[in-house]
Parts: structure tokens; sequence; C-alpha cells
């Protein structure tokens, strides 16, 4: 027996997640910054505000649930827009570490305000946000 789609919470969540993320890559846009630039340039500026003031690249990855080489090479386009700066780690040669740059923070800052936006406007629908927080969390730890 084949299912509805329309029954169907993957194929659901898969055009939710559609949607939302052509909201949030169009209201980036005027920003000069991909979906997943802002995900890296948010993570390392949330990193280095709320507890280490320099991270390494897998930690960043780890943060956002993305590939180490994919992340390295966006926090490589990141610093050539100056918003992030890579040092070697001196415990590691192999390893950068990562601060964003005051321009790259207040680019963080506001691009935050933007999703956040975003956010409220894509999910007003939904009558329990707390709920449906929850049962993403749920999800994302399995």
């Amino acid at each position: 027996m084949i299912n509805d789609p329309e029954t169907s919470p993957g194929f659901l969540l898969w055009h939710v997640t559609l949607r939302w993320q052509r909201a949030v890559a169009a209201a980036l846009g005027p920003l000069d910054l991909t979906h997943v630039q802002f995900v890296l340039l948010a993570c390392t500026w949330w990193l280095n505000t709320h507890g280490e003031a320099s991270p390494n690249q897998l930690t960043v990855a780890r943060q956002a649930g993305t590939d180490v080489k994919m992340t390295s090479q966006v926090l490589g386009k990141l610093e050539s827009k100056g918003l992030v700066e890579r040092t070697v780690d001196p415990a590691d040669t192999r390893a950068k570490l990562l601060r964003v740059t005051p321009a790259g923070a207040a680019l963080a800052r506001q691009a935050i305000g933007v999703v956040d936006a975003v956010d409220s406007a894509f999910f007003e629908a939904v009558a329990d946000r707390p709920a449906l927080t929850a049962m993403l969390s749920e999800l994302r730890l399995r």
C-alpha cells in the first residue's frame, strides 16, 4: 500500500522546509549572505560571545550541524568578506581558530533579527509554537 503524501510526516516536513528555506534565503539576499553562510556566521558569533572566545572549525561545524569540509570552505568565503578571522591553533597547527570580526558581529546580529522575523511570520499560524519547538528539538536529538 502506498501512503498518501499529504499524510506522510516526512513529505510534509520536506515541503515546509523548502518553503521556509526560500523565505530565509530571500530575506538574507539583501545582506549578501547565503543561508549556510548565515548559519555558520551566527554559530561562530554565538560561540564567541557565549562560550568559546575562539572556537575551532570542528566546534562550529558541530554547533551548526554541517559537514566539516563544507564548513571550512564557507568559512573561507566569510573570511574573504572580512566577517570572520581564522588563525592557526597554537595547540594544534592543523586546526583553525575562529573569531568574528566587528563587521561580522554587526552583520550576525542584523541577520539573526532578519531570520527571527521570517520565523515569526512563517510560524505565526502554528497555535502552539512551544510544542512545535519541543517536537523539533526532540527529532533533532535522535
